[in-house]
């Protein structure tokens, strides 16, 4: 049992202290931060005396969170102790998983990885991390795989996050960090846009920083839903772009369109500090205002004073904001999307300047960092690219290895997965921090490629859908038991604090990776197994890379102060806005690349005539692994639903309450309906968190942006009927 307490602020500082005073017992509360989104709300934990008694959990003051904290951070502390919690290794014997020891397990892995790259070579093991590993984790996962492992098959499920806005902010900007401003520039801004974000739900702390947009009626949100976050924008006077969903791209470009014709559009900006303008112009020049309301079923209306405020705001001095996430990114053309919106901002003259800009609200806990040190199937720390030769000789360098000995680019997440257990494909995994039966798209295909291994390795802390098909489940530390550092989706690097001592059966993954490095003989001495000591490897082998981490150390950190990357030789105080002078292209100016709009992959037709769009709730995160755990929250959201519009509801023959089918050409979905009379009439709406036949995944399909090689997550063709 985990209780919470109130804690005191402490105003108007940017340092978390060590420690606010003795806990109970004498023991004294540690600093940390939040497990869940990259928010990374700073809180504070407190174990008693008494090992089987409470721990708990606080919120503290810090600039992104200002002491408060979500329901899913106050009971955060519930896992440490649940029951469920695994403590010892597991191992498949005639089909069942049974406790034993570490020896054994490593033993089985090592057995496994030993056949599976006998018969396929290294690329006969494949390796998938996770948005939530530390950087340090992160960092050394990548350097395993490569090295102790010689395989190029690696990537994380962030691919299935970040990566459509990451491909976009490249092709622009030169560079990708979430938000290249701190979190508190927004909070006196007048006009903000959101496209596919609902922050009141995913991550509610947030929602402060937007009260002057929504209480000046300047808050704009984009989304196919009544939203809590869309409906905090109209309790204000603000604006909700109800869209029709896949059509993100034509909403963005004919919003661009109204800039430029409107006279709204910066063009002493564009002519000092973007390139591209008039080819973005060829394909927005298309997007007149009725085309886009026919499309995307936002009036014109709405569109037109959208644009005014975000102009109106930006002329005043006021702060004018556009930001994206999931909803915008999460398609097939999520680049396109991005990219588009990008434009938007540039033709309004926002990047780059105090007080206004364009950002993405990262996801996952360490979505940011996650990506930035080597766990994606392209990249190496620092954000290097794999096959950029000065890359790779820099790491080698590090690393002490020929620049021939790292393997070449791997394959995106999806494909990875797909490829398991097939001709040709990896017949062993090792798992990490994920659980793709829940969030991989056309869920029931992944789980049959993941059963098709030889070997399936799974490190986690609770037996997850994923651990349960596995052959070696392998317990491991929680948030509160780990020492590391965080990147928040600002940029900023934060220390993630030892807080309460791990059950006596758990064992680190940097341990894990050292002992399976010295079982296979390929140089445990590479493996640190301190937290510290691998990130100060990190830090030499980002130096000079886009994220450049190589000023930053735990003294500084610990010593609370702010470091936002880049902090290197150039930066040695770190830099907290990016692009205020230049942007990281190679002339220094940002770009306009506009693709056109496509349709969604899978329209509806007269077998499947909804379009079925998926999102998340407040109570639950991500495949719901955790917080399906969390009594609270399991209670507050128990079981599957699907939210549609009366009408809808009545056409199938169903009733609110009901239970009922969503049927796509992949699957089928059992939940109970929801009814909702904000809701499209041509959409319904279905949260990922929950397993079995309750998964949303099982209806979506995976067609892949061909830039971030994202799937097409937030549509799909789909019936609902009677269960």
């Amino acid at each position: 049992m985990t209780t919470v307490r109130s804690s005191p602020a402490v105003p108007n500082s940017t340092t978390v202290p060590e420690s606010v005073g003795a806990g109970p017992g004498g023991h004294r509360p540690t600093h940390t931060h939040c497990p869940y989104c990259a928010l990374q709300c700073a809180m504070t934990v407190t174990p008693a005396a008494d090992p089987a008694a409470a721990v708990e959990v606080a919120p503290a003051w810090f600039p992104t969170n200002r002491g408060g904290l979500c329901r899913k951070g106050w009971t955060s502390g519930e896992l440490l102790d649940h029951p469920g919690r695994l403590t010892t290794p597991l191992i498949r014997h005639d089909g069942r998983l049974e406790p034993c020891d570490w020896d054994t397990a490593l033993d089985r892995v090592v057995e496994g990885v030993r056949r599976a790259q006998a018969a396929g070579g290294p690329d006969g093991v494949a390796v998938f991390g996770g948005g939530g590993l530390t950087n340090e984790k992160a960092y050394q996962l990548g350097k395993f795989t490569r090295l102790a492992l010689g395989s190029r098959l690696i990537d994380y499920n962030g691919r299935w996050c970040m990566s459509s806005a990451a491909a976009a902010a490249n092709r622009s900007f030169g560079l990708d960090r979430g938000l290249p401003f701190p979190v508190t520039d927004l909070t006196d801004a007048r006009a903000v846009m959101l496209i596919g974000a609902n922050p009141a739900d995913t991550m509610p702390p947030f929602l402060q920083h937007l009260d002057t947009a929504a209480r000046t009626g300047g808050l704009v949100v984009a989304d196919p839903r009544l939203s809590a976050t869309a409906r905090r924008a109209l309790d204000g006077g603000g604006v909700h772009l109800r869209l029709r969903p896949g059509t993100d791209a034509a909403l963005a470009l004919g919003l661009l369109h109204l800039v430029v014709v409107t006279g709204a559009v910066d063009t002493q900006y564009i002519a000092e500090r973007a390139s591209g303008f008039c080819d973005a112009w060829a394909h927005a020049a298309a997007w007149l205002p009725d085309r886009t309301e026919r499309v995307t079923g936002v009036s014109v209306a709405h569109l037109e004073r959208a644009v005014a405020l975000l102009a109106d705001a930006r002329d005043a001095g006021a702060g004018s904001y556009i930001l994206t996430a999931r909803g915008a990114e999460q398609h097939a053309d999520g680049t396109a999307v991005v990219g588009a919106a990008i434009a938007l901002a540039l033709a309004l003259g926002l990047p780059g300047r105090r007080g206004s800009g364009y950002g993405t609200l990262t996801g996952q806990g360490n979505g940011q960092g996650g990506r930035e040190h080597g766990q994606k199937a392209d990249q190496l720390p620092g954000y290097r690219m794999i096959t950029d030769p000065a890359a790779r000789a820099h790491v080698a360098g590090v690393w002490g290895v020929d620049p021939e000995q790292i393997p070449g680019p791997g394959l995106s997440a999806f494909e990875l997965l797909d490829s398991l257990g097939g001709p040709g494909g990896p017949t062993a995994m090792l798992l990490h921090a994920s659980n793709p039966v829940v969030s991989a798209p056309d869920a029931d295909r992944v789980a049959e490629r993941l059963r098709a291994l030889d070997t399936l390795v799974v490190a986690d802390f609770v037996l997850s859908e994923t651990a349960a098909l596995a052959d070696v489940v392998l317990p491991v530390p929680q948030w509160a038991e780990e020492e590391g550092t965080l990147t928040s989706l600002e940029g900023r690097v934060l220390r993630r604090r030892l807080s309460v001592t791990p059950p006596a059966g758990v064992r680190d993954e940097l341990w894990i990776w050292h002992e399976l490095a010295r079982r296979l003989d390929r140089g445990p001495e590479r493996f640190p197994t301190d937290a510290r000591a691998v990130f100060d490897e990190l830090a030499r082998a980002s130096a000079g890379g886009k994220a450049d981490y190589s000023a930053i150390d735990w003294d500084r950190l610990d010593a609370g102060e702010a470091l936002h990357w880049p902090c290197g030789a150039d930066s040695p105080d770190g830099t907290p806005r990016l692009f205020l002078d230049r942007f990281a292209t190679p002339d220094g100016r940002a770009r306009f690349v506009v693709d056109e709009p496509r349709a969604p992959a899978e329209p509806p037709d007269a077998q499947f005539p909804l379009l079925g769009t998926t999102g998340r709730l407040l109570a639950h995160y991500q495949s719901g692994a955790q917080t399906r755990r969390v009594a609270e929250l399991a209670g507050a959201e128990p079981d599957m639903w699907v939210q549609v519009h009366p009408v809808v509801a009545r056409a199938a023959g169903l009733v609110d309450g009901e239970a009922a089918r969503v049927v796509s050409r992949r699957g089928a979905v059992e939940a109970v309906i929801r009814c909702d009379e904000d809701m499209r009439t041509d959409t319904v709406f279905l949260p990922f968190h929950f397993p079995g036949d309750g998964r949303a995944n099982l209806l979506t399909l995976p067609e892949l942006d061909p830039h971030s090689r994202m799937p097409e997550f937030k549509v799909c063709a789909v019936r609902l009927e009677a269960a």
